[in-house]
């Protein structure tokens, strides 16, 4: 799948779950007001937050695409995690925020003004359309992770596209804060104690606050700089030290610079009866075999180096990133 798809596909489902957010959240509005409820009144509040997070996705998926110029050589990819941690710091403040203030102060007061009844149908139809765009975002991890033969699991704690992995953490979570919603109004209809639904309204408010702790924590790992995972980082190593001409590699070093771009620099010691020529000639193959196998690599820089004393012929790197874990090829 080459890249403009992936891009098409990223935006097809920031579309769709952003579509399926502004619906939910007017009917939990409509839902939190005539009934009073402090959960459905924070899972309008989840919506609107996921909408706004969907808007601002977008927006980094259309400035990070923008190509290389002569201010930007390496492009704008890492213009696209600053957006998307906007979009983390606004589920933190406007939907963690309210959702945890408007349940403490339920319990507080205990009060209830409404029917349970349009509470229970907006909850049910919420529960459908966010099961909907889930399973969307669903089949492009899938697919995805099908593309770089690993587990959806490890696409998702490895990927650099954070946009799906925004939508599909904030469409499970979603899924979860209505099942806490209807849990709340459930108890509270059943017991005439409003305590459960403040606490449910609590509880979606930590719900939101872990989700936008780990797409901030994600965004700022891969603005400063993250390399790629080292399982990925090994076998562009390999590919290198094929190379006829390349006795060892010295100094490896990879950087994420957008959802589709990574940069490979690397010192290289090669042999010593290579003429300048063949060693143009292998910097040449190099780049060749790196962006052929993965068309994620854009820029790939060699540097022709000494030999060390004791070298042992052994590639050492200048960064790790022991959090990234495993990441098998391409197929």
């Amino acid at each position: 799948m080459s890249q403009p798809e992936l891009k098409t596909e990223s935006v097809g489902t920031v579309v769709v779950a952003g579509a399926a957010n502004l619906a939910i959240a007017v009917a939990k509005l409509v839902a939190g007001v005539i009934s009073g409820s402090a959960a459905m009144l924070s899972e309008a509040a989840h919506s609107v937050a996921d909408t706004t997070t969907e808007v601002l996705l977008y927006q980094a998926l259309r400035r990070g695409a923008r190509p290389a110029d002569q201010r930007h050589p390496f492009g704008y990819g890492k213009e696209s995690y600053v957006w998307a941690f906007f979009a983390a710091m606004f589920t933190f403040v406007a939907g963690a925020g309210f959702a945890v203030t408007h349940g403490v102060t339920t319990i507080l007061v205990h009060e209830h003004s409404g029917d349970y009844l349009v509470s229970y149908i907006v909850l049910g139809v919420s529960f459908v359309i966010e099961s909907i765009s889930l399973a969307r975002a669903l089949r492009q991890v899938r697919n995805e992770s099908k593309r770089w033969g690993t587990t959806p699991r490890r696409f998702l704690r490895l990927t650099a596209d954070t946009t799906v992995k925004a939508v599909f953490l904030e469409d499970s979570a979603a899924l979860i804060g209505l099942l806490l919603a209807a849990a709340g109004v459930g108890l509270s209809h059943a017991t005439g104690d409003e305590v459960w639904d403040g606490i449910a309204s609590i509880l979606i408010g930590l719900l939101l606050l872990t989700v936008a702790g780990i797409l901030a924590g994600n965004n700022l790992s891969l603005l400063v700089g993250r390399a790629v995972p080292e399982r990925l980082r090994h076998e562009i190593e390999q590919e290198l030290t094929g190379l006829p001409e390349v006795e060892r590699i010295d100094t490896l070093m990879t950087m994420q610079l957008g959802p589709g771009d990574i940069l490979v620099a690397a010192k290289v010691d090669f042999r010593d009866e290579a003429t300048g020529a063949a060693i143009e000639a292998t910097a040449d193959e190099a780049e060749r075999r790196l962006t052929g196998r993965y068309p994620e690599i854009r820029y790939v820089f060699l540097d022709p180096t000494r030999s060390l004393p004791g070298a042992t012929g052994r590639a050492r790197y200048t960064q790790a990133d022991p959090a990234a874990g495993d990441e098998p090829h391409r197929r």
